[in-house]
């Protein structure tokens, strides 16, 4: 079974993927098979104009097929032409084509013609077209001698080209003597005919080398004219010598330059006609010179022009309207225009046509007896006439056949024979081509066949069309029926649609679509079928499109493509850049479904596609890369409109790189006073490129731009030419103008001088003037330069004085300063505040009360008053010793204060004093005050010692801070569950002489926490805070017991019961035998060497282990039991007694054995009794735990650390038998 795949739904030719091109032949008869009789059927052909080569052999195609194989025979401008008699030319081995080899000898010129070739056998014969065979020609230009050319500048100019006539006609580009092709604009531009038109010419057009070139494709080849020397002169270059021996005819034209109306270049006139052959290409130009240079705008008279067939080129001066008809013809008119007028030119536009078939002849197959028609439908401009021709002769000079009738463009045939066999050619022509059609009529009698590979698979993609193909032949022409499935019915067009060749098609295929189909063919001669398979795949969907990205040049970027398909299928992933392949560059990297990009480059701005397609379908998405970066620093700065206070700067902004600029910067320099310091003028919209500039006088200005966008600033421009403003009296005065004394008799007079880019002016210097705020004296001036302080000398103490600065300069002064009041230098205050009083608050705060002093006693800015106050001596222990003294300021003219964070139970003194800016004035008379008792702080420690079963001692010191005399110490404590909830509260009163206590009649193994407080005259102070727990109870092991076993026997089975006392969870192990052996048995294995040895390996384990516990456990450490036993895993080593040396019971992990039944442990940081993992972590140095004296451990877990050893019975009861046997389950 062959797969065949349905052709995909579009192709993606831009994509650079194979084409596969599935083509569809509509007939009216069947194909016939090739191994069936059939008239000849031309099968290729050379053009009917053909151009060749003559440095190449010439090669004129004719193929043709049929049954038998037809023979080949050819014409030469309408007579045989015999190829035995030209050595030249030879047939090729069944084939029609001719070779002519000319390039060892023979030209091509002697072979030019009308060539014409007939294929011909026992059924008829076909001819092919007129094939016009002429060699191609690319002359060289007619030497000539061409003039300098002289012109003004702004005149119109046209340089000819006039290239040498060429089959087919050559290709015109103008270039100069590098190659380089000219640059052409709206200005310059080559007309259709290959002339340079200049609708004005410049200066720059001056140059020696304007070359046309003529390249003739056929060929190869490239010829140049000689060189065309321009030279554009300007009135102003011309001087009275030059003007004097040169007449006006020796320019190029008469005219100077001076600005002017459009005028046509080509076509000449108002009017001009233009005829165009159907599917042509319709070319109408219009070049016009003029001052400004023209535009050129098309219109059509009585129409629009079409829209999707309208192209402009060469600046819109030519016209171009593709695959033209007869609608378009019409009148065309175009405009040129500049700002002094316009002028117009109506071009009239006919179309003709060649003739074009409307309806072909068909090859017809007929069987015996049946009729037919051949149809031959054409048009044209002028309408074509419609000749027939049969096997190649015209059909009037054929035979008479009674079966055949010919009516113009139709022949009838009926009750055909298999005489009736012929090739028929229909000739339309009219006076601009022609067009001949062969087609044969082949009568024959044959069963159905089908033509379709057998048992073909097709694969389908879901909701596309299915084709099923059946191509079949036979005469008559069969019947065809579809079936589906192998019990189906035959199917209806209502769901399907069956074409004339036989395929099926499913216009929508489904998933149920998919099964086996069969077609059936039949005619009177008998039938035929075929099964076809059809399978139906689900889609290739793209799940995640790459998205758009904006990224900033030299950044990263990823772009993901999620891709789901069938199954069943393959799928490929294919990433694309501008629809062609990804660059060879190794930033560009595909991992999986992503495609990432590293330090992205401008280039890299595209389109990303990402191309997923199987062998049944193709899918793409796209999204576009924006590089993005800060704009390109604008250029062409320009200085304009030059006046004293302003001036116009304009400039050309930068590539904007993507991101629209969205401000200017300007920036300016001043190189007089600031050389190489930049500062900010102004900012002006993005969308603007000048800017009206504000100037201060005496500056040297140059400036630069910085262009703005979402990225970020440019670099700056390049600077702007330098320009100087004229000098002018200053317009500002100094600022932060003060007056501040430094000693008692001066006044300190300082000012923020201006900058000199504020000066105005040459020359600058201060005019500072002072007088006394509250006397009569005259204002006194002083003028300095380069300094901003004036010290005035003998001044009174702390006298307001009046004080002024202005700026002046070499042109003038700058306007009337503003006052300040500035005030001579500060004295200590010479009096202390009186009256001092002092309110205790309570044990840490005081209120203090003062009297101010006169205000002409501070001599000076008032700042507050100052209170120092210090501690004494303590109440409670009469010692004196220095403190520190402590100092708070209240700002102002305050006359109270508070002192906070006084300590109770104290004895202060404090004093009061006045501060100005000069400093502190003499202290008031000390006051002295104590403080009440407090509240004490903390207890210094809690410790808690010694505990036992049913007490704990307690032991304290006093607080550090008592804040008095200690009356008592109260004791809050509390039991705390295994849940950590809290117990009822005991309160104790304790004297305050004591410093430990013992709690009696406590719970064991009960955590307490206990709240330890001081108690002054004021009150209870905070607590200290302590938890601790009694130790645990001791309980003697449980021993277990075996007793009353008994046995009851009978024939194959035995009952064996028995009473046990002990721990739970134990294994029974039940040894019997034969009568009278068990023994004997018993003492067999006691005597046997394995298991003496097995015993002294097991006491050398247990000895071994002893002494590392045993050293481990004098060097405080922690030994992990449970680790030690898995190391020595052994399952005959079990727990035993110490006098069989080995240790007391023990619980294993695997076994689940609770602790013994009377253990128990505290609620924090404890094993449970059944969560033991069986580790000696928390056994280390004052555990609760104890070792015998020769190591082995009795103690009980515990997990809190801080316990001392528990007192317990140390003695144990020898283990059952039972428990011995156990060991070795």
């Amino acid at each position: 079974m062959r797969l065949k795949i349905m052709p995909q739904k579009k192709s993606l030719s831009v994509l650079q993927t194979p084409l596969i091109l599935f083509l569809c032949q509509v007939m009216s008869a069947l194909e016939v098979p090739l191994d069936l009789v059939q008239p000849p059927t031309i099968t290729r052909q050379s053009p009917k104009d053909y151009i060749i080569d003559p440095r190449e052999n010439i090669e004129i195609q004719c193929e043709a097929k049929g049954k038998p194989p037809p023979s080949f025979s050819w014409t030469r401008n309408g007579t045989h032409f015999d190829i035995d008699k030209d050595p030249l030319v030879k047939m090729l081995p069944n084939s029609g084509t001719l070779v002519i080899s000319i390039t060892i000898e023979g030209k091509a010129e002697t072979y030019e013609g009308v060539y014409q070739c007939t294929a011909r056998n026992e059924r008829g014969a076909a001819i092919s077209n007129n094939i016009v065979i002429r060699p191609s020609r690319s002359p060289l230009w007619t030497k000539e001698k061409l003039e300098q050319i002289t012109i003004l500048k702004g005149q119109s100019l046209v340089l000819p080209c006039r290239p040498p006539l060429g089959l087919p006609p050559p290709i015109i580009f103008w270039m100069d003597n590098s190659f380089q092709r000219l640059p052409q604009s709206e200005r310059v531009s080559q007309g259709l005919n290959g002339d340079l038109y200049f609708s004005n010419v410049l200066p720059e057009d001056t140059r020696e080398d304007y070359i046309c070139y003529a390249r003739f494709n056929h060929t190869q080849t490239i010829q140049q004219k000689q060189p065309i020397s321009v030279k554009v002169h300007s009135m102003d270059e011309l001087n009275d010598t030059i003007t004097a021996n040169l007449s006006d005819s020796e320019f190029y034209g008469a005219k100077s330059y001076i600005e002017r109306p459009p005028k046509l270049l080509t076509p000449e006139g108002r009017t001009s006609h233009k005829e165009e052959l159907r599917e042509n290409v319709l070319s109408l130009e219009c070049i016009a010179e003029g001052l400004p240079t023209p535009s050129i705008n098309w219109t059509k008279e009585d129409g629009e022009l079409p829209i999707n067939r309208t192209f402009y080129k060469n600046f819109k001066k030519t016209l171009n309207i593709i695959h033209v008809s007869e609608a378009d013809s019409g009148k065309y008119k175009c405009t040129a225009r500049n700002s002094l007028g316009f002028v117009e030119h109506t071009i009239s536009v006919t179309v003709k046509a060649a003739p074009y078939w409307i309806t072909a002849p068909r090859n017809l197959v007929l069987s015996p007896g049946e009729d037919g028609t051949l149809i031959c439908r054409a048009n044209g401009n002028p309408k074509p006439n419609i000749s027939w021709l049969i096997n190649g002769v015209p059909i009037e000079m054929a035979p008479d056949d009674p079966s055949r009738k010919i009516d113009g463009d139709t022949i009838l045939f009926s009750d055909v024979q298999e005489s009736s066999s012929a090739v028929y050619q229909c000739n339309a022509s009219n006076e601009y081509g022609y067009l001949l059609a062969n087609a044969f009529v082949n009568v024959l009698a044959e069963p159905p066949r089908i033509l379709t590979e057998v048992d073909l698979r097709y694969q389908v993609i879901t909701d596309r069309p299915a084709m099923l193909d059946c191509a079949f032949f036979g005469s008559p022409i069969p019947t065809i029926e579809w079936f589906k499935g192998t019990k189906g019915s035959v199917l209806q067009e209502n769901t399907y649609v069956f074409h004339d060749n036989g395929t099926l098609e499913i216009p929508v295929a489904q998933k149920d679509s998919a099964d086996t189909y069969t077609c059936v063919v039949r005619n009177k001669l008998g039938m035929a079928k075929n099964d076809v398979h059809l399978e139906v795949k689900d889609p290739t969907r793209i799940i995640k499109q790459p998205e758009y990205k904006i990224v900033q040049r030299g950044g990263r970027v990823s772009f993901e493509c999620t891709v789901k398909h069938d199954p069943t299928l393959i799928a490929t992933l294919t990433w694309l850049k501008d629809y062609g392949e990804l660059p060879n560059d190794g930033r560009f990297s595909i991992d999986n479904d992503h495609l990432v990009i590293m330090n992205i480059s401008d280039e890299d701005d595209a389109t990303y596609t990402c191309v997923a397609n199987t062998s049944l379908d193709i899918v793409s998405a796209s999204a576009m890369l924006r590089v993005v970066d800060r704009p390109n620093p604008p250029f062409d700065l320009e200085l304009t409109s030059f006046l004293e206070r302003s001036v116009q700067l304009s400039w050309i902004p930068g590539e904007e790189n993507n991101s629209p600029i969205t401000e200017f910067i300007i920036e300016y320099e001043d190189a007089f006073h600031e050389p190489g310091i930049w500062h900010h003028q102004t900012d002006v919209p993005g969308i603007q490129t000048t800017a009206e500039l504000k100037l201060s006088p005496y500056v040297k200005y140059s400036f630069r731009v910085i262009a703005v966008n979402s990225i970020g600033r440019s670099l700056p421009s390049e600077a702007s030419e330098y320009y100087m403003t004229k000098a002018a009296e200053p317009e500002e005065n100094p600022t932060a103008v003060e007056g501040i004394g430094s000693e008692p008799d001066n006044l300190v007079i300082t000012w923020q001088p201006l900058k000199g880019f504020d000066s105005n002016g040459p020359g600058l210097q201060y005019k500072v003037s002072w007088r006394q705020k509250d006397g009569d004296d005259e204002w006194t001036s002083v003028v300095v330069a380069n300094v901003s302080k004036y010290i005035v000398s003998g001044t009174p103490t702390f006298v307001p004085y009046l004080v002024k600065v202005q700026a002046l300069n070499n042109v003038g002064f700058a306007p009337e300063p503003g006052i300040i009041i500035g005030h001579s230098g500060e004295d200590l205050p010479m009096v202390a505040p009186s009256n001092v009083r002092v309110n205790v608050v309570n044990s840490t705060l005081a209120e203090v009360h003062w009297e101010p002093v006169p205000p002409k006693s501070i001599r000076g800015h008032l700042k507050g008053y100052r209170i120092y106050y210090w501690k004494v001596k303590n109440s409670s222990k009469r010692n004196r010793r220095h403190v520190e003294k402590k100092i708070l300021t209240f700002n102002g003219n305050k006359t109270h204060g508070m002192l906070p964070g006084l300590e109770p139970f104290s004895h202060y003194t404090l004093n009061v004093r006045v501060v100005n800016g000069k400093g502190e004035g003499p202290a008031s008379v000390d006051q002295v005050f104590n403080t009440p008792e407090g509240v004490p702080g903390a207890p210094l420690f809690l410790k808690i010692v010694n505990p036992t079963l049913d007490s704990l001692t307690l032991e304290w010191d006093p607080p550090s801070h008592p804040n008095g005399i200690l009356t008592a110490y109260t004791l809050k404590f509390q039991p705390i569950n295994s849940t950590h909830e809290l117990g009822p509260l005991v309160d104790l009163k304790i004297p305050a002489n004591m410093t430990s206590l013992i709690l009696r009649n406590l719970s064991y193994s009960t955590r307490y926490k206990f709240y330890f407080y001081a108690q002054t005259a004021a009150g209870t102070g905070s607590p200290i805070t302590e938890e601790a727990v009694t130790t645990v109870d001791e309980v003697r092991p449980v021993i277990p017991r075996i007793r009353n076993v008994t046995a009851a026997a009978a024939d194959t089975y035995a009952n064996i019961s028995w009473e046990y006392e002990g721990p739970d969870h134990v294994h029974f192990y039940v040894e019997y035998g034969v009568a009278g052996t068990m023994a004997s048995r018993q003492v067999d294995i006691a005597t046997q060497g394995w298991f003496i040895g097995l015993m002294c390996a097991v006491a050398l384990l247990i000895l071994i282990l002893l002494i590392v516990c045993f050293i481990r456990r004098n060097k405080g450490g922690k030994y992990p039991v449970k680790e030690k036993e898995d190391a020595h895993a052994d399952p005959e080593i079990q727990p035993m007694k110490e006098d069989d040396g080995t240790f007391g019971e023990y619980s294993d992990a695997e076994d689940h054995k609770p602790l013994k039944k009377g253990s128990r442990t505290p609620s924090d940081r404890t094993v449970k009794k059944e969560d033991s993992d069986d580790s000696l972590v928390d056994y280390g140095e004052g555990v609760n735990g104890q070792f015998n004296e020769d190591g082995s451990f009795i103690g009980q877990y515990s997990g809190k650390k801080e316990k001392e050893p528990a007192e317990g019975n140390e003695s144990s009861e020898a283990p059952s038998p039972v428990n011995a046997m156990n060991s070795f389950v």
